[in-house]
């Protein structure tokens, strides 16, 4: 498949070289530059790229802000490209699929491309799926259900504890003690009642590997386990927040209310 992608620099140069840098790979395609943040959001929302290369030190809307800028539409996948090591934490916390030092290294470039393909993989053959069971769904619906139901109580394909490599350390932790999960780029932060582990992996890959009728998104970076929910505290704008057995607080956001509702009573 092709990658559309734009790049979001305001320096002319740093554009030039990122698009002759790219021209290594067929499978990206350069469907438009920006040179500042208002202009990114525009043509993000417009165009609708799989992919946006973004610079964060920008005069007026910085890279970061251009991220909160499209999060009313289902945003891009986003590679920070910059030349302050310091903005490093926030790229991953906005879940970047990475961050990348300028100049760009070329190797760097390469993994990180392949970083997106994975990741675009995921999600189309996630949207395969929902279509063809659909299409199921209206041309045979006895089995469509059967189907689901199938699904949903092959629950023995689901972890029930996982090892977390961390300061050097092997962790076993079991799954039902974790309280929620927070993304932070390709590195997973695992709460429990009394301890936090870093575990290298994405989002897509860690919630094929927990029971969904336990564990759910309540926002684009984060997962809570649905047994450890106490109290739900209504927010502003749609918004609220679950209060967890320990007393941490998350939030979760208006495209993810109606999943929480389902299951939280």
């Amino acid at each position: 498949m092709t990658i559309r992608a734009i790049i979001v620099d305001d320096e002319k140069l740093a554009i030039q070289g990122l698009q002759v840098r790219l021209e290594a790979f067929d499978d990206v395609e350069i469907i438009d530059t920006c040179a500042n943040g208002r202009e990114a959001i525009r043509k993000i929302k417009t165009k609708k790229p799989d992919l946006v290369f973004l610079d964060i030190q920008m005069p007026g809307f910085d890279g970061f802000s251009v991220v909160k800028g499209v999060m009313e539409i289902e945003p891009p996948l986003i590679v920070f490209v910059t030349a302050y090591q310091e903005h490093a934490i926030r790229a991953f916390e906005a879940n970047a699929v990475n961050y990348l030092m300028k100049p760009v290294d070329e190797d760097k470039l390469a993994d990180t491309i392949e970083r997106v393909r994975v990741r675009l993989a995921e999600k189309k053959s996630t949207e395969d799926a929902e279509k063809l069971l659909n299409v199921l769904a209206e041309v045979a619906p006895d089995a469509a259900e059967e189907f689901a139901d199938e699904d949903g109580e092959s629950t023995e394909r689901f972890e029930k504890l996982i090892n977390v490599k961390d300061r050097g350390q092997i962790f076993r932790v079991e799954v039902g003690s974790i309280e929620h999960i927070e993304a932070a780029g390709d590195y997973m932060c695992i709460y429990t009642g009394d301890n936090s582990l870093i575990l290298r992996e994405t989002m897509k890959d860690l919630e094929r590997r927990l029971d969904p009728r336990k564990f759910q998104r309540v926002h684009r970076s984060t997962i809570v386990n649905l047994d450890q929910v106490r109290q739900v505290k209504p927010h502003t704008n749609g918004e609220c927040f679950l209060v967890l057995d320990s007393g941490a607080e998350v939030k979760v956001s208006r495209s993810y209310r109606d999943v929480v509702a389902r299951f939280v009573h």
